[in-house]
């Protein structure tokens, strides 16, 4: 049990690192405005964080003990 705890952790994590490393790439390279890089960055955030509520659903989900 333990070890797949530590593995969805490291999947949230490598998630979280890649969404935070999309996000500093959009923003160095964004060709748009600023209100529209904000909209742009609010979108993939709301996105991202719906991702992370799945992940973490069926993580509680698949480690729930068995009734």
């Amino acid at each position: 049990m333990a070890s797949s705890d530590n593995a969805g952790g490291a999947v949230l994590l490598a998630f979280v690192a890649g969404a935070i490393a999309g996000a500093a790439v959009a923003l160095l390279f964004a060709p748009a405005t600023g209100d529209e890089t904000r909209e742009y960055l609010g979108q993939r955030a709301r996105e991202g964080r719906e991702k992370v509520v799945d992940a973490a659903r069926q993580f509680r989900t698949a480690t729930e003990p068995e009734a």
